[in-house]
């Protein structure tokens, strides 16, 4: 089971924000944060869409594991045979770690527009 940590994602989070702020490399930089929230061989994608269709991956991703959380979590208050208790509590921990790591993105995104707004030009 592949578990990505938050540090990771807001790390290449920040660093495709940054590189959309120079558009020589927002293919680096959008690549960096598809290998950290998984989306591998997308990268061809990542260059037509941008950071927009990063986060938009990384966020169907995100729904996902929820979807699959509750699907594990509700077979094993059913019984079914093959799900343990083990499998569901990683497969819930998976989707709270994704859930944090897409509201601290989010926070931080809004503060960077809130600052960037504020800005006196």
């Amino acid at each position: 089971m592949d578990v990505r940590f938050p540090t990771s994602a807001l790390k290449a989070a920040a660093e495709a924000a940054a590189a959309a702020a120079r558009p020589e490399r927002v293919t680096a930089g959008a690549a960096g944060l598809a290998k950290a929230v998984g989306a591998g061989t997308a990268v061809g994608g990542i260059e037509q869409g941008g950071f927009s269709t990063v986060l938009s991956g990384a966020l169907k991703e995100i729904s996902a594991a929820q979807v699959t959380a509750t699907d594990q979590q509700r077979s094993f208050e059913a019984g079914v045979e093959g799900v343990t208790l083990e499998s569901t509590m990683m497969a819930m921990q998976k989707a709270q770690l994704g859930f944090q790591t897409a509201v601290t993105v989010r926070n931080r995104l809004v503060s960077a527009y809130t600052d960037i707004m504020n800005m006196q030009v």
